[in-house]
């Protein structure tokens, strides 16, 4: 029987901020893909998310945030792309599409997601940190934050278009 306290001590927990983008950030990243993502399953407490980035192929175990939104469970692991294509078909309806700029900003890595398709003309950033309380310093194309506001999230983006909003 597998205890539940030991299972989430051991758990691979993501602690991530999320802002809208404001300003030009193109010209400060070093690398850019694309991005098409769908979902197994979108309820929070078990997200199952195929995604295809460049030419890798992922599946990724997200569990409920937390009640601040910067936290929750996520299990990731790669898989073949061709497996992927094929997964995708599987994905419930709304797929995401998007390219992603990974830009260095004061040691840290900020990942910025530019969507395509029904989501065109949002631009949200992500910042995974080492705990809730990190501190760090905001480039200036930042916005608003949007960290915890579940109408961002990309399992919520694949069912209510942002161009529908």
């Amino acid at each position: 029987m597998l205890k539940i306290n030991h299972i989430k001590k051991n758990m691979n927990i993501e602690i991530e901020r999320k802002f809208l983008v404001t300003g030009e950030y193109k010209q400060f990243a070093h690398k850019s893909y694309h991005i098409t993502q769908g979902y197994l399953s979108s309820v929070p407490e078990r997200t199952v998310r195929i995604r295809l980035k460049g030419e890798k192929g992922f599946i990724t175990i997200k569990g409920n945030s937390n009640e601040s939104g910067l936290s929750r469970f996520e299990w990731e692991k790669e898989i073949n792309a061709s497996d992927a294509r094929q997964l995708l078909l599987l994905c419930e309806n709304g797929i995401i599409d998007k390219t992603r700029y990974e830009i260095e900003f004061n040691d840290k890595t900020f990942e910025v997601d530019e969507f395509h398709g029904d989501n065109e003309g949002l631009t949200i950033a992500e910042l995974e940190l080492g705990s809730e309380n990190e501190l760090f310093k905001k480039p200036e194309w930042l916005g608003e934050e949007i960290t915890g506001n579940k109408r961002y999230y990309n399992s919520y983006l694949s069912k209510h278009s942002y161009k529908n909003w």
